[in-house]
């Protein structure tokens, strides 16, 4: 370890890039080295980090001797001396991590300062207030950063040449201590201090929330002070080269006269728009705009850039990919490629496709003010407000008199389907991600908030408790399905911004991609806005939905409650109407695209209410008779399928039916998918086809495929023996993800998964991205073994990560020959597949510029 290099000054050349130099320090490397005013400094690597963090927090060997000679350089560069009692170097110390974390970690300024070198800054700059302004800010970011006093204990009211004593009097009632008066243990703390921030709270929950290693360390950046807090010639600010709410081009940003980063940052003083900067300092105006497109020609990106004025002088301070929304990011992209910047390809490859969440949901509106009143699991994106209501039955009256509502529950079940379909939202206390309300929500479109463990409802009162406040129904709440918010009361909304450049970035992408994308859909109108989003027809149409209508549910508890096959069938006849002219819609809707329609698949008991609700005691006797231990390992699926055939048999039936109705009409014959859901064993799907096949026959039914969800890890591992029976192979990952970890979704999340996630036991939810590992590797052997059989065995997914941008690009790797995923994510499916296909033609994931 003696022999590793630690420490590179800003004019060196260096191989490791942003992963050993940070995207603070590669930053201020190249702008360097392309010749834009920047101060002197170095970088304290991220290998440093990583080796005080692995040998117990100390300084590995040699790293003091580095420092010491980087650090000589950097006085000859300046011509001033560290700890110099006349002329001080004083310097900033700053983080920098391989991913730019804004805020998460620490900045401490002038260091160097002491109670004898601020007086000769005072003599040298002829400005005392300057110099005990620089000596306070110091006293006030090093008591905070490196021990730890809170910064309202300082709180300064005087003036700053006043404050210096009473300062250091609160420093040493809080450490015990006296403000270090060596510069030399000013800088090595402040360095540790640095490090150190790496593993604070607030920046292991950004990792959390952003996908970030925690293996990758901070770097540490050791910058020559110039100051903006000199006077009126000078001044501090943020520029952007685009605007990252938008991505139009034009002056964008903000700066303060007399003031330090820290300011404007803090929002200690009211910040000016950047286009005053051109009457106060036009000089630094015309050099900034000239250095800022030099540096999106360059990094060929929108740049966020830091500045500093001192003494009409403009130095950068850092430059970094601009942090952007959804619509900015995509307008920036677009536009970039028709200027020539960038390619199409890179312009496609650039995108985020988890953010487009934000393009297809209303938000919250970025401008208004509010208060969180409690937080659960961000299930569903977007954002809602309506007055609250605690039954299914009440949102759905509600909802269809044209009030806005958001339906409150304990959790969510099927029954409550007409209630989901009218409310703006849904709010639970129980469930996870994957629970029913998350789904549903996400599959409609509509925000939902999960989880959330401060919410209780007291059904007899007809109140809900959230956050320590008690709302009746009917009273108004806010959520945001995007970070999990609950308000009390209303904000105003934005809605959606689908536009040209989003379409237009999916068509580029679409030239490339070779994975098709469908949607999950059990609607006309779901069907419907799956096109519109281009889906390229369902990968999973879920019947059981068709059910819970109101005019049919008393009728599937009929056939439920029959005492023989012969009553069971009678029920069934006057379903078949409705089923008929369900699949007539979708068929409509995708106008010849294929469609995947999965046969029954709940147990039974989910269609008859609760004992304590039951009509008679016969009913009462039914439900004790079904009830199971595990419904999700009992009698559902393909199980029922066999057990009561004439379920299948009508459900057949009215899909042939309905396929054929509909090329009557219009002559477009839909390209009908059956699929049998459960199927673990050659035996069940051989005799579930033949029924198939039997109906279909007598139906004198057009072309058509009979295939089965693979969900249960027997199914994956048998794939060649269940092959035979099957045209197609769907792989529904929520079960298989439930099935191969042994964790119930609804009981893991907010739970024990939760607990995994927060220690590091999982680094992933694997209901939200594919376990690739354990779960990918059975779907893995079900491709090589179904298509060893079969080689021209149709593949695709079906279950919730159909729509999560990395499983997407696991799924094209594995040669699927699609995925499904809810029609409000189809554009995110289209785009994260377009970028998988992109990577393996050598199109290389894009990095991000600055740190």
């Amino acid at each position: 370890m003696a022999g590793t290099r630690y420490i590179y000054d800003f004019d060196e050349a260096s191989t490791g890039g942003r992963e050993l130099l940070g995207g603070k320090g590669i930053g201020l490397a190249e702008m360097t080295q392309m010749g834009v005013p920047v101060p002197s400094g170095f970088t304290i690597t991220t290998d440093a980090c990583r080796a005080y963090m692995a040998v117990g927090k100390e300084l590995p060997d040699g790293f003091e001797d580095q420092l010491d000679s980087h650090l000589r350089a950097l006085e000859e560069k300046t011509g001033k001396r560290f700890g110099d009692a006349s002329d001080p170097l004083l310097v900033s110390v700053r983080s920098g991590a391989a991913i730019s974390m804004p805020g998460m970690m620490d900045t401490i300024l002038n260091v160097g300062l002491n109670d004898v070198s601020v007086d000769g800054l005072a003599a040298t700059t002829g400005n005392e207030r300057f110099a005990y302004d620089c000596y306070r800010r110091l006293i006030e970011m090093y008591g905070e950063t490196v021990d730890g006093v809170h910064y309202e204990r300082f709180n300064p009211d005087d003036d700053p040449v006043d404050a210096i004593d009473g300062l250091k009097a609160v420093y040493r009632e809080q450490t015990g201590r006296d403000f270090p008066q060596d510069p030399r243990e000013q800088l090595r703390r402040a360095i540790l201090a640095v490090f150190e921030s790496w593993q604070a709270p607030r920046a292991q929950v950004y990792r959390r929330t952003y996908d970030i290693p925690d293996d990758l360390g901070t770097a540490v950046n050791v910058v020559q002070m110039v100051f903006g807090n000199k006077g009126d010639r000078s001044g501090t600010g943020v520029a952007f080269t685009r605007d990252p709410s938008t991505g139009e081009q034009g002056l964008y940003g903000e700066f303060l006269l007399d003031a330090q980063g820290e300011d404007v940052v803090a929002g200690i003083r009211t910040p000016q728009p950047l286009a005053e900067m051109e009457q106060r300092l036009p000089h630094a105006f015309e050099q900034l705009l000239e250095t800022m497109a030099r540096l999106e020609r360059h990094y060929r990106d929108m740049q966020d850039v830091e500045f500093t004025i001192d003494e009409g002088e403009l130095y950068l301070l850092q430059t970094r990919s601009a942090k952007r929304t959804a619509a900015a990011s995509v307008k920036a992209a677009v536009d970039m490629a028709e200027e020539g910047l960038i390619s199409r390809e890179e312009a496609i490859a650039r995108i985020d496709p988890a953010q487009l969440d934000q393009l297809l949901h209303p938000m919250l509106d970025p401008t208004a003010t509010w208060e969180v009143a409690a937080k659960g699991l961000n299930a569903s994106p977007g954002a809602a407000s309506g007055k609250v209501v605690l039954d299914a039955d009440t949102a759905e009256q509600r909802g269809k008199a044209g009030e806005a509502v958001l339906l409150v529950r304990w959790e969510t079940t099927p029954d409550d389907i007409h209630g989901l379909i009218q409310a703006r939202g849904v709010l639970t206390a129980h469930g996870g991600m994957t629970s029913h309300a998350a789904v549903v929500a996400r599959g409609m479109g509509k925000p939902c908030v999960a989880g959330c463990e401060s919410l209780s409802i007291d059904m007899d009162a007809r109140t809900m408790t959230v956050g320590g406040q008690t709302l009746s129904e009917g009273d108004v709440l806010t959520i945001d399905g995007g970070t999990g918010a609950v308000i009390v009361g209303e904000v105003p909304l934005v809605p959606p911004r689908v536009n040209d450049d989003l379409e237009t970035i999916l068509a580029w992408g679409d030239e490339h991609r070779r994975l098709k994308v469908r949607a999950n859909a059990d609607t006309p109108e779901d069907a419907a806005k799956a096109r519109e989003f281009g889906a390229q027809g369902i990968g999973l149409c879920r019947t059981e939905h068709m059910f819970m209508a109101q005019d049919r549910l008393p009728v599937v508890q009929q056939m439920i409650m029959a005492e023989d096959e012969r009553g069971r069938r009678a029920a069934l006849d006057k379903l078949l109407p409705f089923q008929q002219g369900d699949f007539e819609g979708i068929f409509e809707a995708m106008a010849g695209l294929p469609v995947t329609i999965r046969l029954l698949d709940p147990p039974l008991h989910e269609f008859l209410p609760d004992e304590e609700h039951a009509a008679d005691e016969r009913m009462r006797r039914r439900i004790r008779s079904l009830r199971e231990a595990n419904p999700m390992l009992g009698t559902r699926g393909c199980r029922l399928g066999l057990q009561y055939p004439e379920i299948y048999e009508m459900q057949v039936r009215a899909i042939v039916r309905a396929a054929k109705a509909v090329e009557e009409r219009t002559g477009d014959a839909p390209l009908v998918e059956i699929m049998h859901p459960l199927v673990a064993f050659e035996e069940e799907l051989r005799r579930l086809r033949e029924l198939t096949v039997a109906v279909a026959e007598e139906e004198d039914a057009g072309e058509y495929l009979c295939g089965t969800m693979i969900e249960l890890p027997r199914a994956c591992v048998r794939a060649d023996e269940i092959a035979g029976q099957a045209d197609f192979f769907s792989f529904g990952t929520n079960d298989l993800t439930q099935t191969a970890l042994g964790f119930s979704r609804d009981d893991a999340e907010g739970k024990f998964l939760t607990h995994y996630l927060e220690d590091g036991v999982l680094e992933r939810n694997p209901f939200e991205t594919l376990d690739q590992s354990g779960v990918g590797d059975l779907m893995r052997i079900a491709v090589e073994r179904g298509r060893s059989t079969k080689p021209d065995l149709k593949l695709g997914i079906c279950g919730e990560h159909g729509g999560e941008p990395k499983s997407v690009v696991f799924c094209h790797e594995l040669g699927l020959d699609y995925v499904s995923c809810s029609p409000y994510r189809v554009p995110l499916a289209r785009l994260a597949a377009a970028q998988a296909a992109l990577a393996g033609e050598g199109v290389a994931e894009y990095v991000t510029a600055g740190g």
